[in-house]
């Protein structure tokens, strides 16, 4: 066998082992018992050593020069591309750095589940410490004398900067104050109103799974405190949340996270545990969760058809005819929570979370004083007070897991959603007929075919410029928003 040969064959194993890991976490969040918490962190450092070791083992280097990248085809140097870096970054970080991260997050995440149930910021805040410290000095390692938060931002979005994140948001952040003021003093749409059974809404969130294509004979659906997609290739599982006040809540969970699992299973077979086997960035997965979600599952089209299957889940829910449930699917409102945010005020949240982050990661801002310093730039940017932690900086589990650098990546995914969906309408005729009959193959299908089946082949801009025939930008997406809502409005 020749070298590359040999290191394919060593990645898949890895690439295998790290799936079991992922599902380690998968286990911890939807069915653990609450008291194998300590176990379960020593189990996940045990991965995390094994999987450090072969990441850096000495034949990784014997193969990787033994490799010219240029006498293989253009899948192969793809592969080699993604090795090569994940290659360097492994060697940068040392492994009882790795170990000790894997060990300190998998109990963070139990302790901010614990904490935002008990609305106790106190009781979060030192295992959050250990965290950023690590975090912090896994970054040093990766950045080797240039900027933390890029080193980190990089292993979400490779080749993307906070600078270059700092100005797309600046250019972004006029336009969408502007929507949400215009829209805040217009009249709102009615929201619904009634009693959601949890089991009802689970019921009705299978079939908008499997009408957005999610296969189950490959995945499944359980519950989380913070919905998430974990896997890839023949085993995506995603994870939801209800409220029995708020079916959106659950309904959208599910559309957004069917959207990333999606992804993961249209994936080119060819691929399967293979650097090319997962999505290409964070940014791109977004962009598949966000146009699922926003620009097809919240459309005016496919909410006609959703109307009528949330009359015969739940009867009367004090919405009269579709045009009103569509403008209350879509209702600006005030509120704390991120994931249950409307189109105009997302973006905002990300660039809030971006700040305080990245400040958290310079060492600009202490852990202690981060209640304080979300309470203070929440009330500035939204206009009202957060009431409680759990609707502030306990919301989200992103943190308690050491996902410094992810947050950017879902306005960055909306951006590319943007730019998808733009040129979505221009290729599938009957878009709009075909998603108020409930038939979402037409628009999935194309994304499966333009973009997810490529997996990581291409770089993200590149696979999303491909699929889109335009640069990635903010422009569609904002015009999209201006002309979506000024129409619900009546601006």
């Amino acid at each position: 066998m020749s070298a590359f040969d040999d290191l394919m064959v060593f990645q898949r194993d890895t690439m295998a082992l790290a799936q079991v890991a992922g599902r380690l976490g998968w286990d911890q969040e939807t069915m653990m018992p609450r008291g194998a918490a300590d176990q379960r962190s020593d189990e996940m450092a045990a991965m995390e050593k094994v999987l450090h070791a072969r990441r850096t083992d000495p034949r990784m280097a014997e193969w990787l020069a033994a490799i010219d990248d240029k006498g293989l085809d253009a899948v192969g140097q793809a592969q080699m591309r993604h090795i090569r870096k994940s290659y360097a970054r492994a060697m940068k970080v040392p492994a009882d750095l790795a170990v000790e991260i894997a060990k300190v997050t998998s109990k963070a995440q139990g302790q901010w589940a614990q904490a935002r149930a008990d609305e106790d910021v106190a009781a979060f805040l030192p295992v959050l410490e250990k965290v950023v410290g690590l975090k912090r000095r896994e970054g040093e390692a990766l950045a080797d004398g240039g900027d933390v938060y890029d080193a980190m931002i990089d292993d979400y979005e490779p080749e993307m900067t906070a600078a270059e994140l700092g100005a797309m948001f600046g250019a972004m952040r006029p336009r969408l104050v502007a929507l949400r003021e215009a829209v805040l003093a217009a009249e709102a749409p009615k929201a619904v109103e009634g009693h959601f059974p949890a089991d009802k809404q689970m019921a009705l969130t299978a079939k908008l799974a499997t009408t957005f294509g999610y296969d189950l004979h490959h995945g499944r659906i359980d519950k989380a405190v913070h919905p998430f997609s974990s896997g890839s290739g023949h085993d995506v599982r995603i994870t939801t949340r209800t409220s029995e006040l708020d079916p959106f809540n659950c309904i959208y969970s599910t559309i957004h996270e069917v959207g990333h699992a999606c992804y993961e299973q249209n994936i080119d077979d060819a691929y399967l545990l293979t650097p090319l086997g997962g999505g290409v960035s964070m940014g791109v997965h977004e962009s598949q969760s966000r146009i699922y979600e926003n620009q097809l599952g919240r459309s005016q089209a496919f909410t006609g058809w959703l109307f009528g299957q949330m009359k015969d889940a739940f009867g009367d829910f004090g919405i009269a005819e579709a045009e009103e449930f569509y403008r209350s699917v879509n209702r600006v409102h005030e509120g704390y929570i991120r994931t249950e945010a409307d189109e105009v005020q997302y973006n905002l949240h990300i660039m809030l979370r971006f700040d305080l982050e990245r400040a958290l990661m310079q060492g600009d801002l202490d852990v202690y004083d981060l209640e304080a310093a979300w309470n203070d730039r929440f009330a500035a940017d939204f206009g009202y007070a957060v009431d409680k932690p759990s609707n502030g900086c306990l919301q989200d589990v992103h943190w308690s897991v050491g996902l410094f650098g992810y947050f950017p990546t879902y306005s960055l995914g909306n951006v590319y959603a943007g730019c998808l969906y733009q040129a979505l309408r221009g290729a599938v005729p009957g878009l709009d007929g075909q998603l108020a009959a409930g038939d979402l193959a037409p628009a999935t299908g194309w994304l499966r075919d333009n973009l997810q089946t490529h997996g990581g082949l291409y770089e993200p801009a590149e696979v999303v410029e491909r699929a889109s025939g335009i640069a990635p930008g903010p422009e569609p997406l904002l015009d999209y928003l201006e002309a979506k809502f000024a129409g619900i409005y009546r601006l």
